[in-house]
């Protein structure tokens, strides 16, 4: 008997492998060009255009946004059923800032409002597009967890690469993990604020979910040498084909299926094999079922679980990462707003220097005052002259620490070069409002991310523990078998039969080969019809055991595993009550920088009367221009107190807001649109004002400042 259809698969096979590669080769191909047209283009100067609304948000759109595709869900193999084996490609991160920040510019000037600042930064922040991407691998460790695999954890940190942006709070230090990130949950090399999970998943073994076949396709042609007389002949040659194929799955409630189906084709030389063709099939249906390891759906759907609420800490991570990163925003934004104030108090200082040393060398050549007066004025403009350039270069930093924070790049030579115009002010309540510290401790207990992170943390450890427990048990396992097995072929040509009623010499008895080969050969499908229908049936149930005596490892593991649950307690309620701490000291900060500014307002208003006074005298005679510049110098001290004390004050309302956790519900953040990084809902910030005199104040490149006008307007400070 002839089995052509194993040569048949064997054919079929080498084309189905030839038409993958070539279709791989394919498909590589197109990735690569895909990739190529995906790279980032270098940046066209962005044209000044007219300013648009502020009050309006314009969203964009993008070719591939940083986080698009749900990647907890796998391929399908219907239709195509080599989907799953294809790699899939992830787009190259969009690296082009977004068009919210070419609306912004006006005569080639960035007219920055904080509403503005805080809107880009959701959409061009790069911590945020780093931390962006910590959602998308843990859907990746979910769709892992599905087949059964252990979790691979994702780090969901808190990035701080933004310079210039310092913030407070249990976030950690800036670079204690890996790629500047703070400590925090997911799997990463610590666990939830520090604290290691090194029995995190142990539990008994999983057999994947995912189905598994595995096959054999063999040809094989041996010459066997004997120098035994039983073999008939010297040297036999033997043909054997093989074809098996197992199927085998695992199921969440502890249930192991195995299916095996193999088919042997042998052809022989030798005159004492009966059968040649001979063919020879048999197939086992098992079913293995947990009794006490590994028993129920807890134990099974551990990393299920684990890889589930190490998405939810993911999502919470991400909005702790939001909270630090508009933190550190709004804390540039006034930096850069005292940096503003600042440069224009020290314009006016050394504008209103320069026409006193006018003056004064007018009265030396009249004679109306001695020339040590001008040593004196020229001294006092070399001294405003070196606050300028202070103020200036610390304005130019806080520019480039903003336009950095608010940008994917800086390669533009426009925006690299743009001076920002910071177009909000602060806005002081005329009442500070006062709320209990036990509400604000009950908004902070609820809403900070780090404790949402530490109880759910806490229900993972506990689902651990569980599991844990269970791998204690031993090993004992119920299966149960059904198979059969059938036989065909045909006589051997070759064989040596015995005649008559005499044996003798070796040779086969015909009455001891089974009677259906006799009248004629047995075909593969009656071969396969004997595997069913009971000719040779193989049954059977049994029990395995495995019990490990003293049990140390399982022993060991459990109490390690209670430990690190109670360890996590501890350190929940430590991190309440630092939060605790902070909310209060938030709250005394509040206070006490608004007692600075309502200091700084009356110093200002007393320096202002002082140097009018002296003026006064100086006009009549009585006064000298020394008394008069060291007024002003006390002033201009007095007013950048005041701009510094307003910025503080700003600073303290956005740590408290920070420390009670409802910064971004304050200022009207939609957590789906920094999710996109594609802004549709505005922010609006509080206690925030529009500023009525937004202009330049540095001066163009190789020119020196403007002077005001003759008579000094001192600057009024905003109620």
């Amino acid at each position: 008997m002839r089995l052509p259809n194993l040569n048949s698969l064997a054919r079929m096979t080498g084309i189905v492998l030839l038409a993958h590669f070539l279709s791989n080769q394919s498909w590589a191909q197109g990735s690569e060009q895909a990739n190529q047209a995906n790279l980032p283009q270098s940046p066209q100067p962005m044209a000044a255009q007219s300013p648009q609304s502020q009050s309006q948000s314009r969203p964009y759109s993008q070719s591939a946004p940083d986080v698009a595709k749900d990647y907890s869900k796998g391929r399908s193999q219907f239709p195509n059923i080599i989907a799953p084996y294809i790699p899939q490609h992830v787009p190259p991160p969009s690296l082009t800032n977004t068009p919210r920040i070419n609306e912004l510019f006006q005569n080639g000037k960035l007219m920055l409002s904080m509403d503005d600042a805080v809107a880009l930064t959701l959409e061009n922040n790069l911590d945020l597009v780093i931390a962006r991407y910590n959602l998308n691998i843990a859907d990746t460790d979910i769709l892992r967890s599905k087949a059964g695999s252990n979790v691979l954890g994702v780090n969901t940190g808190v990035v701080q690469n933004t310079p210039g942006g310092g913030t407070g709070g249990l976030s950690g230090t800036v670079g204690s993990g890996a790629g500047g990130t703070s400590v925090a949950a997911g799997g990463i090399g610590t666990g939830t604020n520090g604290l290691v999970s090194s029995t995190l998943g142990i539990g008994s073994p999983i057999t994947s979910f995912d189905p598994i076949i595995t096959g054999t396709l063999e040809m094989d042609r041996a010459y066997s040498l004997s120098g035994s007389a039983l073999n008939g002949q010297a040297v036999t040659n033997n043909n054997t084909g093989t074809a098996d194929i197992t199927y085998q799955q695992g199921f969440q409630w502890g249930t192991n299926m195995q299916v095996g189906f193999n088919n042997t084709h042998l052809t022989t030389s030798g005159p004492l094999t009966a059968l040649s063709p001979e063919v020879a099939s048999n197939f086992q249906f098992r079913l293995t079922q947990h009794l006490f390891q590994g028993f129920g759906f807890l134990p099974n759907q551990r990393f299920i679980r684990i890889a589930k609420n190490n998405r939810e800490i993911s999502d919470v991570a991400f909005r702790l990462q939001i909270i630090t990163t508009v933190d550190q925003i709004e804390n540039l934004y006034w930096n850069l707003v005292y940096a503003y104030e600042n440069m224009k108090v020290q314009q006016e200082a050394l504008a209103f220097a320069q026409r006193t040393l006018e003056d004064t060398k007018k009265q030396v050549q009249l004679g109306t005052l001695p020339p040590i007066q001008v040593a004196s004025a020229q001294s006092t403009v070399s001294s405003d002259q070196q606050a300028l350039t202070l103020a200036r270069t610390n304005l130019e930093l806080q520019e480039l620490l903003m336009k950095n924070a608010l940008s994917r790049n800086l390669e533009d030579p426009v925006l690299a070069g743009a001076e920002v115009i910071p177009t909000s002010t602060i806005q002081l309540p005329e009442q500070e409002p006062v709320a209990p510290i036990q509400y604000l401790i009950y908004d902070a207990i609820s809403h900070r991310a780090e404790l949402a992170e530490s109880r759910i943390d806490l229900t993972t450890r506990d689902m651990n523990n569980k599991s844990v427990r269970n791998a204690m048990l031993p090993t004992v396992d119920l299966f149960a078998f059904y198979g059969g097995s059938g036989l065909g072929g045909n006589l051997n040509a070759n064989a040596s039969f015995c005649s008559g009623s005499t044996n003798t010499g070796l040779c086969i008895n015909r009455n001891r080969i089974p009677s259906q080969f006799l009248s004629g050969p047995v075909g593969y499908g009656s071969t396969l019809t004997q595997l069913f229908d009971s000719t040779a049936p193989d049954k059977g149930l049994g029990v395995t055991l495995n019990i490990p005596l003293k049990n140390r490892t399982g022993q060991a593991d459990q109490v390690r595993a209670e430990l690190e649950y109670r360890q996590a307690q501890v350190r929940l309620q430590q991190l309440e009550n630092q939060v605790r701490i902070e909310v209060r000291n938030a709250q005394f900060d509040v206070e006490q920088n608004r007692a600075a500014v309502d200091a700084a307002q009356a110093a200002v208003s007393f320096e202002r009367q002082t140097l009018n006074a002296d003026q006064q005298k100086l006009a009549v005679g009585v006064g000298t221009p020394t008394a008069v510049l060291q007024d002003e110098s006390n002033l201009t001290t007095t007013e950048s107190n005041l701009v510094s004390a307003m910025a503080n004050y700003e600073k303290a309302r956005v740590e408290l807001d920070r420390a009670t956790g409802l910064l971004l519900d304050h200022a009207g953040i939609v957590m789906a649109d920094a999710e996109r990084g594609q802004v549709s809902h505005m922010p609006s910030v509080p206690f925030v004002a529009p500023r009525q005199d937004a202009q330049p104040v540095m001066p163009p490149a190789n020119q020196a400042p403007q002077h005001p006008p003759a008579q000094p307007q001192q600057q009024t400070p905003p109620q």
